[in-house]
C-alpha cells in the first residue's frame, strides 16, 4: 500500500475563500497570520494595530530595535503613509510588485505602528509579488507588518512546514501555498538619505537596482562584510531587518569556504563538483546557478540542519559550506551565510 501523506498541522490552511476568510477574520482582531510571498514565508499581523506588532516580536522572540517590513496591495497604499522621492517612484514603477523593499521617510500622519519603525522615522515597506500575498491583503483590507516566519536569527521559511516547525502553535494560521519561488527576503534600499543605499542584497540584484536610478553605495553590514570584518551595527543602525550580526543561523554550527569536509559533517555543496567524505549533502545547484542556489538556500539549511539521524553513519556535529562566488546573486547568498555562520 502507498504511504499516508503526513497529516497537516491544526493550524495549516488552504489558500481558498475559508482559508482568506478565517484569516483575514485573525488579522482584524488583532492576531497573527504566517503566508507565502516570492520571497520566504511572512508572519503577519495588523500594521496599524501596535499590540498586534508586538506580538509578533513575541512570537519570533525578536529584538524591539529590529524593524518590520509593512506589506501593502499596491504603492498608492504605501504612499499614504511614507513620502516617496523620485527615485523611489521609480523603483516602484520598475520592480513592485515584486522582491523589493525601500524604507523611507514616516509621514506626519502615517497611521503604521511605532512599533515596526523600532523607534525611527523611517518605515521600511513593500508590495509583494505573490498571488496568495496580494489577496491576503487585498481581502484583509490591512497594511501587514511580516518579518520572516520563524524563530528570530533563525533559518528563513519557504515552506508551510518550515513555520510549523519553527513556530508551532504560535501561529493560529498559516495559509498554504507552494514552496516560495525565491527563497532569499527581499532586496532593502534606504531612501531616506541623499545616496541610495543598499542595505541588504537579495534577489533583486545591485545592478539592476542601479540601471533605474544609477550609483547606490553599499551599507556599512555590506562593506564589513566583504572586508572580512566583523559588523559593528548598533541597535541605532538598523534601518531594516535582516542586519544582526548572527542571523539565520541553524542550530549546528555552520563553517564557510570549505575546502574539505569531514565524515562527522553536512555538506553544503554549490557546482558540478561537490566535496567528497560528507555523512549527508544539498547541492544548492548542481549547474553553479546562482538563482537556483538564492532559491534553494533555506531549504537546504532546514534540510541539513534537521538531518534524519536514522539514516546517518554517524551523528551531524556540524555543516560546511562550500564557497559561493561574491557577484550577482552570491552577494546575497554570502551574506546570509555569514550571518548564519556568526557567533551566537
Amino acid at each position: 500500500m502507498p504511504p499516508h501523506p503526513p497529516k497537516k498541522s491544526a493550524n495549516v490552511f488552504a489558500a481558498d475563500q475559508n482559508g482568506f476568510d478565517h484569516a483575514c477574520n485573525i488579522l482584524r482582531s488583532g492576531g497573527l497570520v504566517a503566508f507565502p510571498t516570492e520571497t520566504v514565508y511572512g508572519l503577519g499581523a495588523d500594521a496599524t494595530n501596535s499590540i498586534a506588532c508586538a506580538s509578533i516580536y513575541e512570537a519570533k522572540g525578536r529584538p524591539s530595535f529590529n524593524p518590520l517590513i509593512v506589506h501593502f496591495p499596491n504603492s498608492t497604499e504605501a504612499e499614504k503613509r511614507v513620502i516617496f522621492t523620485v527615485q523611489a517612484k521609480a523603483l516602484a514603477q520598475s520592480f513592485w510588485p515584486g522582491p523589493m523593499t525601500l524604507v523611507l521617510a514616516r509621514k506626519s500622519d502615517c497611521d503604521i505602528a511605532k512599533i515596526c519603525s523600532a523607534g525611527l522615522n523611517s518605515l521600511a515597506v513593500r508590495v509583494p509579488g505573490h498571488p496568495i500575498a496580494h489577496q491576503l491583503l487585498e481581502k484583509s483590507q490591512l497594511p501587514l507588518a511580516a518579518p520572516s516566519a520563524n524563530a528570530s536569527g533563525k533559518i528563513s521559511p519557504t515552506t508551510a512546514e518550515h513555520v510549523v516547525s519553527s513556530l508551532g502553535a504560535r501561529v493560529p494560521c498559516i495559509l498554504e501555498g507552494p514552496a516560495c519561488s525565491l527563497g532569499l527576503e527581499s532586496t532593502v534600499i534606504d531612501l531616506t538619505g541623499p545616496i541610495p543605499v543598499l542595505l541588504r542584497p537579495g534577489s533583486l540584484t545591485q545592478t539592476e537596482i542601479e540601471s533605474v536610478i544609477g550609483p547606490i553605495k553599499l551599507g556599512q553590514s555590506l562593506m564589513e562584510s566583504k572586508a572580512e570584518k566583523p559588523s559593528q551595527a548598533t541597535a541605532p543602525e538598523l534601518k531594516s531587518p535582516g542586519l544582526l550580526k548572527s542571523h539565520y543561523a541553524p542550530s549546528l554550527p555552520l563553517r564557510l569556504n570549505a575546502t574539505t569536509v569531514q565524515p562527522d559533517e553536512a555538506l553544503l555543496a554549490f557546482g558540478p563538483a561537490p566535496l567528497t567524505g560528507a555523512a549527508t549533502m544539498y547541492n544548492l545547484s548542481e549547474k553553479a546557478d546562482l538563482r537556483e542556489a538564492a532559491a534553494n538556500l533555506f531549504a537546504a539549511l532546514h534540510d541539513l540542519d534537521s538531518p534524519k539521524e536514522n539514516h546517518m553513519p554517524v551523528k551531524i556535529r556540524g555543516i560546511a559550506a562550500m564557497s559561493i562566488p561574491h557577484e550577482g546573486l552570491g552577494l546575497a547568498i554570502n551574506d546570509r551565510l555569514k550571518r548564519a555562520a556568526a557567533p551566537r
